[in-house]
């Protein structure tokens, strides 16, 4: 993309731009209704502009949202977007109906520094972060914008890894200009990252997703080369001043918004134990939190399982039986490599490599 994305800016920024070249601040704010609330794509649109700052406008500047370049369709209704990025890289998003609600799984860098045993995303390496205009490309340029109920931050890439860019993405999501949508529709995950993790509970009151997938710290270990940066038993210290069990302790009348849940991959044999599930309730006392528990989709060349119906749901009534609210998450779109775990966009940027040259 040769010319600078308008999508990404706040509209502050875009005050600042009208101002900068020759216009009345207040465009600013228009132009920002245009992109974030009538989802023009393109300037041309803008229609109560005047068409010489049009021009002006567009000499350097375009909207920014780029249209998918493929689309896969399950059959539980779920559809795998792939979105082109600046870089001229490719990232894959996730749109997941069900019934009355419709929810956005969005990437957040190209591949993933973190490297987690079980996550086809991990295997396929760190390419880079997104731009905030990436992020919320994907957002934008969906076809079913419109009917979208919630965002998560759950696919390709850590977003503590980009935070800057991604708590902006939040923030335009949130704003009054933009979708106006409640911090109650976001939820942003993370395998917990040193300081990164604080910060954006500090300024963030987004929903927070952990990926934990083992109370036991050696096996986690093995699981999540992350838990040697953060060891999990410092994440849910940490996390233990945000999200107490005992909300009586917060000052009178103050509202408890933000939603603290746990994701849990289960793994036959081998995080399915007796002994993983008392270790999960001893972890996890001090804490108001949620577990999810989530199916292992079987990747190449790694050697686990996933667990059985029965075994997950043995292993989430002890959960709910000790006090700590626990559900079997949904698997949907495994037929077309979009369920958890499984985004990856290697292969296809070799034959695009391919088809270039």
């Amino acid at each position: 993309m040769n010319k600078k994305p308008l999508l990404g800016l706040t509209q502050t920024e875009l005050k600042a731009l009208a101002k900068e070249l020759g216009m009345p601040a207040f465009t600013g704010g228009q132009i920002a209704q245009w992109i974030y609330q009538k989802h023009v794509q393109s300037i041309e649109e803008m229609t109560n502009l005047s068409k010489k700052n049009r021009e002006l406008l567009s000499a350097e500047y375009c909207v920014g949202t780029m249209p998918h370049a493929d689309a896969q369709y399950s059959k539980d209704g779920t559809i795998k977007y792939l979105f082109p990025t600046e870089s001229g890289k490719q990232v894959e998003t996730v749109f997941i109906p069900d019934r009355d609600r419709a929810t956005l799984c969005v990437s957040c860098q190209v591949g993933c520094k973190m490297n987690c045993l079980f996550c086809q995303t991990g295997k396929q390496g760190f390419e880079g972060s997104l731009s905030v205009c990436d992020i919320l490309n994907q957002v934008y340029a969906l076809p079913e914008i419109d009917r979208l109920t919630n965002i998560v931050f759950m696919g390709q890439g850590e977003p503590m890894d980009n935070l800057d860019n991604v708590l902006k993405a939040t923030q335009l999501l949130k704003a009054e200009y933009g979708l106006a949508w409640s911090p109650k529709r976001i939820t942003v995950s993370s395998v917990g990252i040193k300081n990164k993790l604080e910060r954006f509970l500090e300024e963030s009151d987004c929903h927070v997703a952990i990926s934990l997938h083992s109370p036991i710290p050696e096996q986690r270990a093995q699981l999540m080369p992350a838990e040697k940066g953060m060891p999990i038993a410092e994440t849910v210290k940490l996390l233990e001043k945000y999200f107490p069990r005992d909300w009586s302790q917060e000052e009178e009348g103050t509202p408890h918004q933000r939603r603290l849940t746990f994701e849990y991959i289960v793994f036959g044999g081998t995080n399915d134990t007796q002994t993983h599930a008392r270790e999960l309730v001893k972890l996890l006392k001090d804490l108001d939190c949620r577990i999810n528990l989530i199916r292992f989709h079987q990747i190449p060349e790694v050697d686990l399982k996933g667990a059985d119906d029965k075994k997950m749901e043995s292993f989430r009534d002890y959960l709910c039986n000790h006090g700590i609210t626990t559900t079997i998450r949904a698997s949907r779109g495994q037929d077309i490599y979009a369920a958890c775990g499984l985004l990856s966009t290697a292969a296809k940027e070799k034959l695009q490599f391919r088809n270039n040259k």
